[in-house]
């Protein structure tokens, strides 16, 4: 059975049984800041379990792409480990429970899958005997081969939420896949029994305490792994081995021309290469670019080790992005979204690999640095965390950097590498967990929603509402009242409000009544239908079940909509001028300004920049009426309405419609016409990571602003020259023509000047020992000026040692230059430096031809060159 196959007959399985076959989400979770990553088939669903929000299923069932990156250096080394997999799994929100789903678990790998059932084995929670009693009594499993595990291996729960115990179904590969170990059984590390399908019970909820209570509504949450099962039903040794992954393995295997199957450290290479270009491959299909932070990094890190392993098999040439072109043709049948996105990966992906090939070169100069420092201070060792920061900002791999190391006598400290490498992995473990279901403060708010209400958002229509108050917190708690100079947040039952979401800010309001004001300076929606309110209270008692009047902040919210009617109009407009490969990555809508993210290679012109202004200012002039309604989601797509990447689409979506310019599905607030945008002015254009330009923009009163503050400028300038606006521009293009004859009369000058010191500098040459020495103080501005000038030196003299010292801003530069033939005689000008930098209280080093050093004390500057003669003469062999 090919993987292909295998997940289609698990979908349909489930579908034959009342289940919804949903699409795989994206691998950057929708609206959820706690994760990086989709690494579950649950994740989507968290709103689901939590109660957060009401599924539009009750039985669901999902083949869901995941990434994972904390066993990062295990992928390869064993059957099973990966950073992108797909997850099979079932799914109950409050419908069936454990009655339906160990049966059906146990009918489809038997029946459908055809796995023989004396090779399966069971797990449950320890004290699970209601699971005991379905696997052994309904399905009739033995109960010697029904093994109960504890609460770190068979309990589901991160803190405060909904959690429950785990079912797992294992199979016996066999004594020739174990440890060899008399007590290897279920649960063991090794190879022999392998987990297959994880069913998970929500069926509790742990409270701050820890306390557990049972659920009214209890669900079912499933997981198994489509590459292990391929690999279990195509006999094969490994995942790697499965049709899954075996082509990419070979596709790479002819790229690089290599052979998989006769090498440990080739084979190696290609499983890395094959699973980390699947997961760059789905993820820059996502929507994720590379970068130094969050997601990015872990798309750098996983292209740049992929790559590396391609160096240690041989490959110089970038390759990278011609695997990832067989990773869409594998997958592409059953993920579509590849295919339309593959210009956009494989561009992404190449220009990475390039980008690294400059990165290695910089950390080999970073490496030859280090072996010199370790030799001339000799040590035999290159320190580990120095070896590591190597490996984790240059992406050096450890084998390279202990090959060069080698060459010069050198070794690396492994143990201080692997310490630092457990450092690093530490601070992952604890900056953030993988999925988590829900927050304390989440679950407060959950429980007003279910006793107190929701709350109806009539913004869109109106900007005033008369509300009743259904919650106070303040620090976190319920709260009766809240007086004068106080903040709180409110909960209402009404609002006019815009809440933050979409890249929009929230509304400012404020909240009255007879002798009461609040100011509202903050709008959140952290669960669905339920707004919550910051503000700072003014003037008066604001109590729980108070009537109250509600007035949003015209001149902001207008502001606003300009601003995010403005992104769809720019985002049409890139379209139309750069390109459909254009996409929007990221928003920011402001009253004052807009920010737009979006997928380009490389810096926009300015002849586009004008271009693309001039389109958007087209379209407000043209004023074409802005339409919103809502419509079902497959609907929309029909119609071509645009959905953004990442973002969460219910049934029911809402489109934003720019006459026939512009189709969107978007939440936020809008005006009626493209004429009230007024002014669109272009701010700035600039890269913010790989593929990924932002744009900065201003409309209707900041663009006003933007073009008095440059009327104002160009008066000034106009006025500082000597001329008129209108004249300005020839104004200054003879100043800079007369500042250029300046400058090259300066520069000549210069030249004169040189050569007239360094002529009086050699007429300083001592002879001590048989070598040239000239030690002497030099007029020239900066390091690099000293340079040149002892480079300069050096070659007229043919052969010496030359050291020079100038003293700028109270500090000292000092150079100094050895030529070839004595450095043959033991002449050293990093050692040499070094040891009369000391004098002028510094240090420095370098090459034996070339090496520079700075100091603290001026006025010991003689000093130190009266001390270059001794130095030299010490290192002279005879």
């Amino acid at each position: 059975m090919t993987g292909n196959e295998l997940r289609e007959k698990f979908l349909q399985f489930f579908a034959d049984r009342g289940h919804q076959i949903l699409p795989s989400a994206s691998l950057i979770p929708a609206n959820d800041p706690s994760i990086l990553w989709t690494a579950a088939g649950m994740v989507p669903f968290k709103p689901f379990f939590t109660g957060a929000a009401k599924p539009e299923y009750k039985r669901a069932t999902t083949c869901q792409k995941c990434l994972r990156t904390p066993d990062i250096e295990e992928v390869g080394k064993t059957a099973r480990h990966h950073t992108f997999f797909e997850m099979l799994g079932n799914f109950s929100f409050g419908d069936y429970f454990k009655e339906k789903a160990i049966p059906w678990a146990w009918e489809f790998v038997t029946r459908e899958l055809g796995l023989p059932k004396e090779k399966l084995w069971i797990s449950i929670y320890e004290n699970d005997d209601e699971a005991y009693d379905i696997w052994h009594k309904e399905v009739g499993i033995p109960a010697e081969r029904i093994v109960r595990l504890g609460k770190d291996t068979n309990f589901w729960e991160i803190g405060v939420g909904p959690c429950g115990p785990c079912s797992e179904i294992y199979i016996d590969l066999g004594e020739h896949r174990g440890c060899g170990s008399p007590d290897c059984a279920v649960g063991c590390d090794c190879d022999r029994y392998l987990e297959i399908w994880n069913l998970v019970f929500i069926q509790f909820f742990r409270d701050e305490e820890g306390n557990y209570t049972q659920l009214k509504n209890k669900g079912i949450d499933t997981g198994m792994g489509l590459e292990r099962v391929a690999s279990v039903l195509q006999k094969v040794k490994s995942n790697f081995d499965t049709d899954l992954l075996r082509e990419i393995m070979d596709f790479t295997a002819r790229l690089v021309q290599v052979e998989y199957g006769k090498d440990e450290k080739t084979d190696l290479a290609l499983k890395v290469i094959a699973d980390h270009c699947r997961a760059v491959t789905f993820a820059i299909g996502d929507g994720a670019l590379p970068s130094n932070e969050g997601r990015g990094y872990v798309i750098r890190r996983l292209i740049r080790r992929a790559v590396r392993f391609g160096r240690l098999m041989g490959e110089e040439e970038t390759f990278l992005h011609k695997v990832a072109d067989a990773v869409v043709r594998q997958m592409s049948d059953s993920y579509p979204e590849l295919k339309d996105k593959k210009d956009h990966i494989l561009k992404v992906i190449l220009n990475e690999e390039k980008r690294f090939g400059e990165t290695l070169a910089h950390g080999t100069e970073i490496l030859n640095r280090l072996i010199e420092d370790a030799k001339q201070e000799g040590r035999t060792i290159v320190p580990g965390p120095e070896a590591f920061q190597l490996y984790d900002t240059y992406g050096f791999p450890l084998e390279l950097t202990q090959e060069i190391a080698e060459e010069q006598g050198l070794s690396i400290d492994i143990d201080g590498f692997n310490k630092a490498m457990e450092n690093q992995r530490e601070r992952a473990r604890s900056a953030r967990q993988e999925t988590e279901y829900i927050s304390e403060a989440a679950v407060l708010l959950k429980n007003i929603r279910e006793e107190r209400g929701q709350t109806n958002f009539v913004g869109y229509n109106q900007l005033e509402a008369e509300a009743k108050i259904i919650a106070l917190i303040k620090d976190g708690q319920l709260v009766e009242s809240a007086q004068a100079g106080e903040d709180v947040e409110i909960i209402m039952d009404i609002t006019p409000c815009y809440a933050e979401s979409g890249g929009q800010v929230s509304d400012y309001a404020k909240i009255s009544s007879p002798n009461l004001e609040v100011m509202i300076y903050e709008v959140t929606k952290p669960i669905e239908n339920l707004i919550v309110h910051k503000g700072k209270i003014e003037n008066g008692l604001l109590k729980q079940n108070d009537s109250v009047r509600v007035e949003v902040s015209k001149k902001r919210r207008l502001n606003t909509a300009r601003n995010h009617s403005a992104t769809h109009l720019l985002h049409k407009s890139l379209k139309e001028i750069l390109g459909e490969h254009v996409n929007q990555a990221g928003s920011l809508v402001e009253p004052d300004r807009l920010r737009f993210d979006f997928t380009h290679y490389s810096a926009v012109s300015h002849e586009d920049m004008v271009k693309i202004e001039r389109l958007v200012n087209k379209v407000i002039l043209a004023n074409l009426p802005i339409e919103t309604f809502e419509t079902g989601l497959s609907e929309a797509r029909e119609m071509g309405a645009a959905a953004l990447f990442g973002e969460k689409y219910g049934e029911r979506v809402r489109v934003v419609k720019i006459g026939d310019f512009s189709m969107e599905l978007c939440g936020g607030t809008h005006l009626h016409s493209t004429a009230e945008v007024g002014l669109f002015k272009l701010i700035s254009e600039s890269s913010v990571g790989s593929g990924l330009r932002r744009i900065e923009a201003v409309t209707g009163d900041g663009a006003l602003k933007y073009v008095e503050a440059k009327e104002q400028q160009l008066a000034q300038i106009a006025q500082l020259v000597k001329t008129t606006p209108q004249e300005v521009v020839r104004r200054v293009e003879a100043l800079v023509k007369s500042l250029k004859d300046i400058e090259h009369e300066t520069e000549n000058l210069r030249a004169k000047l040189a050569k007239f010191e360094v002529d009086n500098l050699l007429s300083q040459v001592k002879e001590v020992n048989g070598i040239n020495i000239l030690a002497a103080k030099a007029s020239a501005p900066d390091m690099d000026s000293l340079r040149g000038m002892a480079d300069l030196l050096r070659e007229q003299m043919k052969s010496g040692v030359v050291l020079l010292a100038t003293a700028n801003g109270g500090k000292v530069n000092l150079v100094a230059a050895v030529t070839k033939d004595l450095m043959a005689r033991g002449l050293h000008a990093g050692k040499l430096i070094k040891e009369v930098a000391q004098v002028v209280g510094g240090g420095g080093g370098g090459r034996p031809d070339m090496a520079q050093a700075g100091g603290k004390d001026p006025s010991r500057i003689q000093e130190a060159i009266a001390k270059t003669y001794s130095v030299a003469a010490s290192q002279i062999l005879n």
